[in-house]
């Protein structure tokens, strides 16, 4: 797989992230085949072009520990990504240094691959 095909496959599974929830950059690298590349998913949404059409949903992805990456000193990504989840609905709590943690038990997304096509063959189905 290419980095231009890797950066699709993981748009395309992020998009798949459904209002309300979170995953981790784990998770998206095992669902497109890569498990060993989460931070290669970070670097493929750190680097999502303006105005993605359709939208992608970077802020539904988050670390493996639940908290959102700060994005370096001077930078307002932490706190814009904190923002799009609060206003999906999602509950962003801020620990005594600061940092910003969601529950995975509550807002977690963490489908199989078959789970995933099994859906997407159910949607497929209903649209004929």
């Amino acid at each position: 797989m290419d980095s231009a095909e890797f950066h699709a496959a993981v748009y395309d599974f992020v998009r798949r992230i459904p209002l309300c929830r979170v995953t981790t950059y784990g998770h998206i690298a095992r669902l497109i085949g890569m498990p060993n590349h989460s931070r290669h998913v970070g670097q493929a949404l750190k680097f999502l072009p303006l105005n993605t059409n359709p939208p992608i949903p970077w802020h539904r992805v988050m670390g493996a520990s639940g908290t959102i990456s700060s994005r370096g000193p001077g930078t307002d990504g932490a706190t814009r990504q904190r923002d799009a989840l609060v206003a999906e609905g999602v509950h962003v709590t801020t620990g005594r240094t600061g940092d910003m943690r969601v529950d995975f038990k509550e807002f977690g997304w963490f489908p199989s691959v078959q789970e995933l096509n099994a859906d997407l063959e159910s949607d497929l189905e209903e649209e004929e």
